[in-house]
C-alpha cells in the first residue's frame, strides 16, 4: 500500500461489504464471503477485511451522526459510495488504531472516487481530514447520559437505547450497549460422538489462547473452551473432523438447562440450524431419540448436514410448522428455540441492530407464544420443557413464559435463579438471562417448566 492511489484488496472488499449491506439489504456475514472469495484474499486479509467491514457496519449510527456534522448536510443526501467511503473512514479513524491517520484518508478519498463518486470525492477528503484533526473532540462528544445520546454514542437505534434504558435502568442499559459493540466471544463444545472429551480438552487447552470455559453455572458445562483470538491449526482441523462445534457458552448452557438423558424421547422446535440439536445428540448417545422440527427447508437440510458430520444418529428431521402441525405427544423433554429479535447477538451480527424495530418484537412475541403453546401440549405429565431465546426483551422472553404459566393449570417453573443465582432475571428469579457485559457470552434467556 505504499503507493499512492492503490487501494488495498482487504479494503476494497470491506467498502463493498459495506455497501452491499446498506444500499442492496444484504446480510453482512453472507456478503463478506463472497466478496472475500472472489477478491483471492488470503486468511490474513479476510480477517482485515471482516474486522474494517463488521465494524464501520456497527458503527454506522455513530458515523453518520458525526458525519452529518463535520459535512453540514443529513446523510441521505450523500452519494452512496460517498457514504460508504465516510463510514469506513471514520471507523478507522476513531475506532481502530492499525492504520496511520494518512493511510486511512487516503484509502477511503480512492475508494470514493472507484466507486464512481466524482467530486464527492473531495468531500470525503475534507470531512475525514478534520475528523482526523479534530478526533480528541469529537470523541469527548460521545456522551450516554441519555438514551437518545446514548444510541448515538454505542451505535445503536434509539429505539432499542430507550427499551434496554426501560427494561434494565440506565447504568445496565449502557454497558450492555457497549458490550454490543466488542468482539463476540469464540467459544466451541467438544463432541464426545466424535473425540474423547478429556483428551481433546487437555490437548487443546495446552495451545496459547485456548482455555476451558469459566464462570457461573451452566456456563461452564465439561467440553466447553474458549479461544481468545484466531482460531489455531489444530482447532480448524477439530471443527473440520465434525470433533469440534462452534457454539456459544449461553447456548451451551441452554442444553445443560435441558438436561437431555440417554433413552428419552426429545422435541426440539424451530431447531435449524441445529447447533442444540446435535447436542442433545450428543448427551443421548446411541440411545433415545430426538425429533428436530423445521419449517424452512434450507435450514432443516443443514440440520441433517450438520448431524450427520457430528455423528448424531438419533436425530430425526421433521419439516413443519412448529405453531400449527401435529407434533405428536408424549415427550420426556421439550426444547422451545424459537425465532427472536437477537438483540443479544449484535456483537457477532453486525447489521443485526439495523434490521429490527419495535414491529419485529410485536410480530415474534405472537408466534413465540403459539410455538410455546404447542410445545407445552407435546409434553408428557412429569416431562420437562425449556425456552429459550438468544434476546433481552420482556416481550419475547419473561412475558411469554408468564403467559403460558397463567393459561395453564398444570405447568409449574423451576426455579433456576435459586439454583444459578448470577445469571438470574432481573424481572423474573425463576428465570435466566445471560448477558454479554455481565458473562462474556452472548445474551440468551432461560426458563424451565414442568407438567405436573
Amino acid at each position: 500500500m505504499s503507493r499512492r492511489g492503490a487501494v488495498s484488496p482487504a479494503r476494497r472488499v470491506a467498502f463493498e461489504v459495506v455497501r452491499r449491506t446498506f444500499d442492496e439489504g444484504a446480510f453482512a456475514d453472507r456478503a463478506l464471503p463472497a466478496a472475500a472469495e472472489r477478491a483471492g484474499l488470503d486468511r490474513r486479509d479476510r480477517g482485515q477485511a471482516q474486522r474494517l467491514a463488521y465494524g464501520a457496519i456497527e458503527r454506522r449510527g455513530t458515523a453518520d451522526a458525526l458525519i452529518a456534522a463535520l459535512a453540514r448536510r443529513p446523510v441521505g443526501e450523500l452519494e452512496p459510495p460517498v457514504l460508504a467511503a465516510l463510514r469506513l473512514g471514520l471507523f478507522e479513524l476513531l475506532f481502530a488504531d492499525a492504520t496511520p491517520d494518512h493511510a486511512a484518508v487516503d484509502q477511503a478519498v480512492e475508494l470514493a472516487k472507484r466507486g464512481g463518486a466524482g467530486r464527492g470525492a473531495g468531500l470525503v477528503n475534507a470531512v475525514l481530514r478534520r475528523a482526523a484533526r479534530e478526533r480528541a473532540t469529537l470523541v469527548a462528544s460521545l456522551d450516554d447520559a441519555t438514551p437518545d445520546a446514548a444510541a448515538i454514542a454505542h451505535s445503536l437505534p434509539a429505539w432499542l437505547a430507550e427499551l434496554w434504558w426501560h427494561e434494565l435502568g440506565g447504568d445496565d442499559a449502557r454497558s450492555l450497549m457497549r458490550a454490543s459493540n466488542e468482539p463476540a466471544e469464540t467459544a466451541l463444545r467438544v463432541n464426545p460422538l466424535r473425540a474423547e472429551l478429556e483428551a481433546t480438552v487437555a490437548e487443546l487447552t495446552a495451545l496459547d489462547r485456548v482455555h476451558r470455559a469459566s464462570g457461573p453455572d451452566p456456563l461452564a458445562p465439561g467440553g466447553a473452551l474458549v479461544v481468545d483470538g484466531p482460531l489455531p491449526d489444530p482447532i480448524l482441523a477439530g471443527l473440520a473432523r465434525g470433533e469440534l462445534v462452534g457454539q456459544s457458552r449461553a447456548s451451551q448452557a441452554v442444553v445443560e438447562v435441558l438436561d437431555p438423558r440417554p433413552g428419552e424421547r426429545i422435541l426440539d422446535l424451530c431447531a435449524g440450524p441445529g447447533i442444540k440439536t446435535a447436542a442433545i445428540a450428543a448427551r443421548l448417545g446411541e440411545r433415545g431419540e430426538v425429533v428436530a422440527v423445521e419449517a424452512a427447508p434450507t435450514r432443516a437440510s443443514q440440520i441433517r448436514e450438520l448431524c450427520a458430520r457430528l455423528g448424531a444418529r438419533t436425530v430425526r428431521v421433521v419439516e413443519g410448522d412448529a405453531a400449527g402441525d401435529d407434533l405428536g405427544a408424549g415427550y420426556d423433554r421439550v426444547l422451545v428455540d424459537p425465532p427472536c429479535s437477537d438483540l443479544g447477538t449484535l456483537a457477532a451480527r453486525p447489521d443485526a441492530r439495523w434490521r429490527k424495530s419495535p414491529r419485529t418484537i410485536a410480530r415474534l412475541a405472537g408466534l413465540q407464544r403459539r410455538i410455546l403453546a404447542a410445545g407445552a401440549r407435546a409434553l408428557r405429565p412429569g416431562g420437562t420443557l425449556v425456552y429459550s431465546t438468544c434476546t433481552i426483551s420482556v416481550a419475547e422472553n419473561e412475558a411469554a413464559v408468564r403467559d403460558l404459566l397463567d393459561g395453564a393449570g398444570n405447568l409449574e417453573a423451576d426455579d433456576l435463579g435459586a439454583a444459578f443465582g448470577p445469571l438470574a432475571s432481573s424481572h423474573d428469579h425463576r428465570f435466566l438471562q445471560t448477558r454479554p457485559d455481565r458473562d462474556g457470552t452472548a445474551g440468551f434467556f432461560i426458563a424451565r417448566v414442568a407438567r405436573s
